[in-house]
């Protein structure tokens, strides 16, 4: 068997047959055959992240038989209203209200309508909810009003206000179940890349040791390490206030990501994860940074959200270009000490925010 050289379009002899080989096939199967494998790990990886942030988030947290009650409120609501409006006199008789209160039921309709559109459209549920409940008081006071009239039923009134007792009893549960999971949703989802020209296991290490993190986050204050995986961190808050989690490692491959969140009990529930994947053309790396922010309850919790809620991406897009102008040039490029321009400008939250 003859040794010959192997090459795009050239031959091989195999036992004395001269076989064409191209390469080029060769090198496509193969090529897309290892895509297919990277493919498959970049899912896994992703599939990782989703876990982790979905376990995070609580965003549709109302368990299953309360949303049935709240829908079932919310067409209840759409019924009677229409019935309200379209034969406000029929409703009246069933009621025993007066005659002449035709106009009254017939806004009373409008609002049921309104109302109810407001539950089944699932943006804030919770409002509506709560107008309902609103509305109940305004038709418990209608009716015991109608019970001192001398042409109304007060059979039939009694019999309506017990019903309008009893939905409001519902109206009330249903509201305060639906804002209680509510309010322990509300997660802000922030999400980030950008090509840093240095390779990925020296910006993997570099993140992985989170006591470094505060040198290019300016919001950050401290990070700690306090046992195995587990980190505390001091952040800058609304109104200068510092607040404080503890945080633990849940997921890493090393020199591609790692998967990070908050313990129970933490000031701000957050969790995170920063991917590390080398640029096309061995120009670097592309790190790509997910993170979610769960704003604390009440009126701190309030500015909290103001503050996560408008400016969360440009926090992060401004972290981020500070680690790669310090991970490519050593420094972060700062105003403070030159001669020139104002030390201070008219908002000290951006003060805060850009300063180094």
């Amino acid at each position: 068997m003859a040794a010959v050289q192997v090459g795009a379009g050239e031959y091989l002899s195999l036992s004395g047959f001269i076989t064409p080989v191209d390469l080029t096939d060769i090198k496509a199967v193969f090529e897309s055959r290892m895509g297919k494998v990277f493919e498959f790990e970049n899912a896994l990886i992703l599939k990782r992240e989703r876990n982790i942030m979905e376990s995070f988030q609580v965003a549709n947290n109302v368990d299953d038989a309360t949303e049935r009650l709240a829908r079932r409120l919310g067409w209840f609501s759409i019924g009677l209203g229409l019935a309200e409006v379209l034969a406000p006199q029929g409703v009246g008789r069933l009621i025993g209200a007066d005659e002449d209160q035709k106009g009254t039921l017939r806004a009373f309709g409008l609002r049921e309508m309104a109302s109810g559109f407001g539950i089944l459209n699932q943006r804030r549920p919770q409002v509506w909810l709560w107008s309902r409940v609103a509305g109940d008081a305004m038709d418990l006071t209608f009716l015991l009003k109608q019970m001192g009239s001398a042409n109304s039923k007060r059979n039939r009134l009694g019999v309506a206000t017990a019903a309008v007792l009893g939905v409001t009893a519902l109206d009330v549960i249903c509201s305060q179940r639906v804002t209680r999971s509510r309010a322990k949703s509300g997660a802000i989802h922030v999400e980030k890349s950008i090509t840093i020209n240095r390779p990925p296991e020296e910006l993997y290490n570099f993140w992985h040791n989170f006591e470094s993190l505060p040198r290019f986050m300016n919001h950050l204050i401290s990070v700690k390490e306090t046992g195995e995986n587990r980190w505390h961190w001091i952040a800058k808050g609304p109104a200068r206030f510092n607040v404080e989690w503890d945080a633990e490692i849940v997921d890493e491959k090393p020199n591609e990501y790692i998967a990070w969140r908050s313990l129970e009990g933490a000031d701000v529930d957050n969790a995170g994860a920063v991917h590390f994947e080398p640029a096309p053309g061995g120009r670097g790396t592309v790190i790509r940074a997910v993170m979610d922010y769960r704003p604390p309850a009440g009126i701190l919790g309030a500015r909290f959200a103001k503050l996560f809620g408008e400016e969360p991406e440009m926090q992060l897009n401004v972290d981020l270009h500070r680690f790669k102008q310090m991970m490519e040039t050593g420094e972060i490029p700062t105003t403070s000490g030159q001669p020139a321009g104002r030390s201070r400008s008219t908002s000290w939250k951006f003060d805060d925010f850009i300063r180094t």
